[in-house]
């Protein structure tokens, strides 16, 4: 049992205890002796449940397939990743044509010998000649740049440092390229401390960091994070200003021919403002301004007040959630009942074509630079990984360029999109992935995902670890709850800070509902989420222990009253509230899994997953969350936690780890779900690999 201790704190005159405080310090020795004694205990129990080889051998071959990225070009060059199937890494290619294999340009897997370091940014020069990417290592947000020439495929001089949440983009000339980043000495410090706050600096080839060039900062908002981007014609600087998660952007411009100044474009922060493209003064936006669904507009340098933007692409009934400037075409993408339809436009708004897509699914891409005639786009399904296909800008004809070929059998399932209603009656779609000979007689082991919050949209994808699932006899559940973008900015806004309660009674909801037709019940049904997903299944294990199985939360958001202490915790007030404004307080207080676990409770089977390199949502909240469970559960059901001990938030995470995660994951659940695992035969079983 973990250590207990006596301290409490009063907020907002209540008195809220915090027995396990002391699990916040991750480097503390009795963390660490707290960390290993837990693994141990952890890894013991999931490597002797039965059928966890079979499982691992089964998703190993599962995950070996070829796979691509969507290739961008640049120049006579065309770039793109490939992985082999197990690469820990995917690997950056160029090639001169679509028929040529290519050369590889960048392989992160020989940059650490377990995987563990990632390519996590890339920004290609207008002709192809430099590649500006960033590496992350152990799963952090920090990043460092460096500069690859791309003839010889070797590596500048140049390194950037105390980089994050930061791309770059090249100038006209190429001589140097625009990023953001902090001051040096805050990559070990918390965000709160003075000099955290972020800058946009230009970087000139062949210099060291320490000449580069201020370009924007404003020490009175430290708050704000920017992006700044380089027109295309070299002519203007465009700065994108966010402020933490919030959906509300403002829009700096600087004219680079005279830099001194810069031009607040659309300074208010009252919507979200997404640059598109330019034609010199004329700027191109996605935007909710007036338009909770989302519009495309083209506003002026020289008249940049609302009334005088022209609406280039007005409103529709479907939530516009992503829109690109390819060629003078301008691709349209939007949700309807979360799934994809895209459109595609001339630069007055002129239809010219809906983009027939392939499958029910999510598309994404369309993206490319404004003298191409070609873009890609991906299609994938809750049974089919991501084909990428050409797209012909000018006709309209779209070809498969990559088909991925797995073991996975697609033939035999089906997926279902359905809708149900939540406690207040709001009809939520929910998508169904099962055999097509499913009998509903209650007894189907069912695995409900969601995330339910910053406006991100559960559409269809493609998992190994979900196709695993459903060859054991399982049944995936996707549900599509408020405080997502898939209705637009009024579905996300039903979802957050005093409406959060919403996104749980959509996620119960669809639990009872998958019980109610007959799917499963309530002793085969288990939730699953990270991050704010994280966040969502430690809240309905709270409020409905009775409607799980078990429950697998994912680098979980578990201390509601401490998020905004650590990390970049502060930006997520805009979805969350502020624990220090009391009306938001007893908001949180009301639902926060960490404070709302009740002695004594029957909770289900719960695996706690974290990284102990999590600079995001740090495992603090997964450690102070387990303990108090472990203290408070009142059934015979294990609660857990899987530590990965050189891992962070999820990002860049190695092959190798996510097949031994997802194995655990499965293996956890058919214990505790009351299966017998059944896989297609695979040729040799996956042999343990010694834990740490």
């Amino acid at each position: 049992m973990t250590k207990k201790t006596d301290f409490s704190e009063t907020l907002h005159g209540v008195v809220v205890p915090d027995p396990y405080r002391w699990l916040e310090d991750a480097n503390s020795p009795d963390t660490r002796a707290w960390i290993e004694a837990e693994n141990k205990a952890t890894f013991a129990y999931l490597d002797s449940l039965p059928g966890r080889d079979a499982i691992k051998a089964r998703l190993t071959k599962l995950i070996d397939y070829e796979r691509f990225g969507r290739p961008e070009k640049a120049g006579s060059h065309y770039f793109f990743t490939r992985n082999d199937g197990l690469q820990n890494q995917d690997v950056l290619y160029v090639s001169d044509s679509l028929q040529d294999p290519g050369r590889v340009l960048l392989d992160p897997n020989g940059l650490s010998p377990d995987g563990t370091v990632a390519l996590r940014g890339v920004s290609i020069s207008d002709d192809g000649s430099l590649l500006a990417y960033s590496i992350s290592k152990a799963g952090s947000d920090w990043q460092e740049w460096q500069v690859r020439d791309v003839a010889t495929g070797r590596d500048r001089d140049d390194k950037i440092e105390w980089s994050k949440f930061s791309g770059a983009s090249w100038s006209h000339d190429r001589k140097g390229f625009y990023y953001s980043r902090y001051a040096p000495s805050a990559a070990g410090e918390a965000l709160q401390q003075a000099n955290y706050f972020q800058k946009v600096y230009y970087h000139r080839l062949g210099t060291p960091q320490a000449d580069d060039k201020l370009i924007y900062e404003r020490p009175d908002q430290k708050d704000w994070l920017f992006s700044a981007d380089a027109t295309e014609d070299g002519r203007y600087l465009v700065i994108t200003v966010s402020q933490g998660t919030e959906r509300e952007t403002r829009i700096f411009v600087k004219d680079l021919k005279h830099p001194e100044a810069t031009i607040e474009l659309l300074p208010k922060g009252d919507a979200q403002y997404s640059y598109l493209a330019n034609d010199g003064p004329e700027f191109y936006f996605r935007t909710d301004n007036g338009a909770p669904n989302g519009k495309v507009v083209a506003v002026s340098l020289a008249h940049p007040a609302p009334e005088s933007w022209r609406t280039v692409v007005p409103e529709k009934p479907q939530a516009l959630d992503g829109a690109s400037v390819v060629g003078s075409k301008l691709f349209c993408s939007y949700l309807k009942d979360a799934a994809s339809q895209v459109e595609e436009y001339d630069l007055k708004g002129r239809l010219i074509r809906e983009v027939r897509l392939p499958a029910l699914g999510t598309a994404d891409g369309f993206g490319g630079r404004r003298k191409d005639h070609e873009t890609f786009y991906s299609i994938v399904t809750y049974t089919s990984p991501s084909t990428i296909y050409h797209y012909d800008v000018d006709t309209g004809d779209s070809k498969v360029f990559k088909q991925p070929k797995t073991v996975f059998d697609a033939d035999r399932y089906v997926t279902e999109r359905v809708f149900y209603k939540s406690k207040d009656g709001t009809k939520v779609p929910l998508f169904i992935t099962h055999s097509k000979d499913l009998v509903k007689n209650g007894q189907n082991p069912t695995l409900l995902y969601g995330y339910g919050g910053f406006n991100v949209s559960m559409t269809p994808f493609y998992s190994s670890r979900m196709a695993a699932w459903l060859d054991m006899g399982g049944v995936v559940a996707v549900a599509c709850i408020r405080g997502g973008g898939e209705y637009g900015k009024a579905w996300h806004d039903a979802g957050r800070l005093k409406n959060k309660q919403n996104v749980f009674d959509d996620f119960i909801a669809a639990g009872e509902y998958l019980v109610s037709e007959g799917y499963t019940s309530p002793a085969k049904l288990a939730c699953n989420g990270g991050s704010n997903g994280g966040l969502l299944v430690g809240a309905v294990v709270n409020q409905r222990p009775d409607l799980w199985g078990a429950a697998i939360p994912e680098v979980g958001v578990m201390d509601m009253l401490r998020f905004n202490k650590f990390t970049i915790g502060w930006a997520w007030v805009s979805d969350f509230g502020d624990p220090a404004n009391a009306d938001d307080f007893n908001v949180l207080m009301k639902y926060s899994p960490y404070q709302n676990i009740k002695p004594g409770e029957k909770y289900p089977a719960v695996l706690v997953m974290t990284g102990d390199h999590d600079d995001r949502v740090v495992p603090a909240h997964s450690f102070k969350y387990t303990a108090a469970l472990q203290a408070a559960q009142g059934a015979d059901k294990p609660i857990l936690i899987r530590i990965e001990t050189s891992a962070g938030h999820g990002a860049g995470k190695p092959t190798a780890k996510i097949i031994d995660e997802a194995a655990d994951e499965l293996a956890f659940l058919a214990a505790n779900l009351g299966m017998t695992v059944t896989l297609p035969p695979t040729s040799q079983p996956a042999a343990h690999a010694s834990r740490g």
